[in-house]
C-alpha cells in the first residue's frame, strides 16, 4: 500500500451557500479510531442531498467548518483501527455514511466506522461501486423492504431514469415483477427500456393514470416513487384495495394517504447485512450502473450544479 500522507486534497466549504463555496483545500488526512477504516477514495457519489447540505440544510447537530461534503463512495482500504476485523489494507470497499460524519467523501481519504463499509459486487469497477452505494441501498430497500415486491406483481417506478430509479427497476425485475417505468424526456424513456422496463411512459403527461391503466387494466399493485411531480396520477392507477406505495424521505410533494392504500416512507440504511444484501442482489441482477456525468474532484462545484439539472443515472466525482 502507498504511504499515507499527512494531508490530502478535498472539496470543502467554509460556509453554506451556492456551488461556488465549494473549494479545493489541503486538509489533514482524517484520524482512524479503534473501529474505523481509512479509505483511499477512487470515486465519490454526488447526490441532490449533498447540494441541500451545501446550501444550509444539515440533518443533525452543528457542522464544523471547513466541511467536506459527500455521503458515499468507493476505494481501497488504506488503514484500519485496532478493533477492525472484517477488512484489511488493500481491500476494495464501498461505504455510506449519511450526515453528521467526521469526514466527507469529496476527498482523497475518508475515515468511517467499520459498520459503514461493505464489499462491492464481484467484477464491478470502483467507479460503478462508488456511484451506486447510497442509491443502490435506497433502491434495494424500497423494492425488498418497503414494498416487499413479489413475483408476478405490477409496480410503477416513478422517476425510473434517475440515479435511484435505474437501479430499482433492475432489482424489481430480479424479483419477477412487471415494471411500468416513468421517465423524463425521450432519452430517459429510451434508457429505462434498455434496462428492462415492460412499459416506459413520460412521467409528465396529463393522462398518465389512463396510460398506466392501459398497461394494467386491473390496477397496479404498488408504486415506488423517486419523484413527486405528477405522483398522484400514479396513485390513481393503484388497485382499489391493497395497493402499496413507498418513497424515500425527501420526495416532494410526498404522497398523501388514501383509503385502502398503505404508504411507507423510508431512509436508506447501511450496516453489514444491508451491504451484503446489496452485493448479492447486484450480482444476481447483473446490475448496470448508468452514470450521467463524471467530474474531477476540482470540479465538485460543477458536479453539484449538474445534479440539479435533468440527468440520467448518477453524477460522480473521480477522485483518483
Amino acid at each position: 500500500m502507498p504511504t499515507i500522507p499527512k494531508t490530502m486534497r478535498a472539496a470543502a466549504i467554509a460556509k453554506f451557500g451556492p456551488p461556488s463555496v465549494l473549494k479545493i483545500r489541503e486538509l489533514p488526512v482524517p484520524r482512524v479510531g479503534r473501529r474505523d477504516i481509512l479509505i483511499r477514495i477512487d470515486t465519490a457519489g454526488v447526490g441532490s442531498w449533498d447540494a441541500e447540505m451545501r446550501g444550509g440544510w444539515w440533518p443533525s447537530g452543528k457542522p464544523r467548518f471547513p466541511l467536506v461534503l459527500g455521503t458515499d463512495g468507493a476505494g481501497v482500504v488504506a488503514a484500519v483501527g485496532a478493533g477492525v476485523r472484517r477488512f484489511r489494507p488493500g481491500d476494495r470497499v464501498q461505504a455510506y455514511e449519511f450526515g453528521g460524519g467526521r469526514s466527507g467523501f469529496y476527498a482523497e481519504y475518508v475515515s468511517v466506522p467499520e459498520r459503514a463499509v461493505g464489499r462491492p459486487p464481484r467484477r464491478m469497477s470502483l467507479r460503478d461501486a462508488g456511484a451506486m452505494t447510497a442509491t443502490g441501498l435506497t433502491a434495494l430497500q424500497g423494492v425488498d423492504d418497503a414494498l416487499r415486491l413479489r413475483r408476478g406483481e405490477t409496480v410503477v417506478i416513478h422517476g425510473a431514469s434517475g440515479a435511484v430509479g435505474t437501479l430499482a427497476l433492475q432489482f424489481a425485475k430480479r424479483r419477477g415483477a412487471r415494471v411500468i417505468a416513468t421517465a423524463t424526456g425521450r432519452d430517459g424513456i429510451a434508457l429505462v427500456r434498455r434496462l428492462g422496463a415492460d412499459a416506459a411512459l413520460d412521467g409528465r403527461r396529463r393522462d398518465l393514470a389512463d396510460e398506466i391503466r392501459r398497461h394494467a387494466p386491473r390496477g397496479v399493485d404498488a408504486v415506488l416513487a423517486f419523484a413527486g411531480g405528477n405522483l398522484p396520477a400514479c396513485l390513481d392507477a393503484l388497485k382499489e384495495k391493497g395497493g402499496r406505495v413507498a418513497h424515500p424521505n425527501g420526495v416532494a410533494p410526498a404522497p398523501r394517504k388514501r383509503r385502502g392504500v398503505s404508504v411507507t416512507a423510508y431512509d436508506a440504511q447501511g450496516g453489514p447485512k444491508r451491504f451484503l444484501a446489496l452485493k448479492r442482489a447486484s450480482e444476481a441482477s447483473r446490475l448496470r450502473v448508468p452514470i450521467g456525468a463524471s467530474y474531477r474532484l476540482a470540479d465538485a462545484a460543477k458536479a453539484q450544479r449538474r445534479v440539479e439539472d435533468h440527468v440520467l443515472g448518477k453524477v460522480v466525482l473521480r477522485v483518483r
